[in-house]
């Protein structure tokens, strides 16, 4: 067991070396994905925060804000002036377009005003398998922007506005959710008795082939400290699928740990639970926002 678990993580990362793998994925227990991701997740963030601790440490670096791992995105923005990097791996299997399916994330946020934030999402290495065959490939690559409607200050809550394009679409088979061209989200996020919230209702533009079709998605994240440094979260979402005439239903459950305010580790499973939706995913990540200014507000 040990041994083979070894191999994998191996595997893995000769993937990120962009060498051919042959990533055996689990189709029945999604959950053991869990292991080599965390390993691997780990791994980044010791190098990264050892390449950053000296100076990290004489730095009053702001905290971190996290938009992952949930499928909700704040309405708060990142700090001004600082680069925020969010980065995972996810791992999914029993898919409408797939069986097993395993990726890199990143997001990369940059606040040029308390009220207005520019990002771009990509996933540069996918490795999936799809009726029977195994492949290499890569995700799509999104840019966007989120504006500050109504900045939230005690109970009253942040509500914000968010716009997405596809600039480059990699062709790799999709998750549940799909791939929009465009998307439009409202978010609104708040504390409330020590729970934090953040809820998005989404507007996303499928297409497929000539055809386009508005996909509709609603999604409920709720997070608490549960000990020193740890938080719990889970959420709820729905989206359409007009492509299938259906719809995708998911439960997530994430643990994150913050060892410093600037540098947030997290790692959980989602379930689908309709028959249309990914039956699990797993992820782990972090989120780190580097400790340098880039100009002075």
């Amino acid at each position: 067991m040990v041994g083979s678990l070894a191999n994998r993580t191996w595997n893995l990362l000769r993937l990120v070396r962009g060498a051919p793998v042959a990533l055996k994925m689990f189709a029945r227990r999604g959950l053991l994905l869990l292991v080599p991701t965390i390993l691997l997740c780990v791994g980044s963030v010791e190098l990264f925060a050892q390449s950053a601790a000296a100076q990290s440490a004489a730095t009053d670096a702001p905290d971190a804000n996290p938009g992952r791992p949930t499928v909700s995105t704040p309405a708060t923005l990142t700090p001004v002036a600082y680069l925020h990097f969010e980065t995972g791996v996810l791992g999914a299997s029993s898919s409408p377009e797939f069986s097993t399916r395993y990726g890199f994330d990143e997001v990369i946020k940059l606040a040029v005003a308390p009220r207005l934030e520019f990002f771009s999402s990509l996933e540069p290495a996918v490795r999936f398998t799809a009726s029977g065959n195994s492949a290499n490939g890569m995700g799509e690559v999104f840019v966007g922007v989120q504006a500050v409607i109504i900045p939230g200050a005690g109970r009253k809550p942040t509500v914000s506005v968010s716009y997405t394009r596809r600039s480059f679409d990699g062709h790799a088979p999709e998750l549940d959710l799909g791939s929009p061209r465009n998307s439009l989200l409202f978010l609104v996020s708040g504390d409330v008795k020590g729970f934090h919230y953040d809820t998005n209702v989404v507007f996303n533009e499928i297409v497929q082939g000539k055809r386009r079709n508005l996909q509709l998605g609603q999604t409920l994240s709720i997070s608490h400290p549960v000990a020193r440094r740890f938080q719990v979260s889970g959420e709820i979402w729905r989206f359409t699928q007009p492509p299938l005439k259906s719809y995708a239903l998911g439960n997530l459950w994430a643990l994150s740990y913050t060892p410093r305010k600037n540098l947030v580790l997290d790692a959980g499973f989602e379930k689908g639970l309709t028959a249309t939706s990914t039956r699990w995913e797993v992820f782990a990540g972090f989120t780190y926002l580097l400790p340098h200014r880039l100009w002075r507000p």
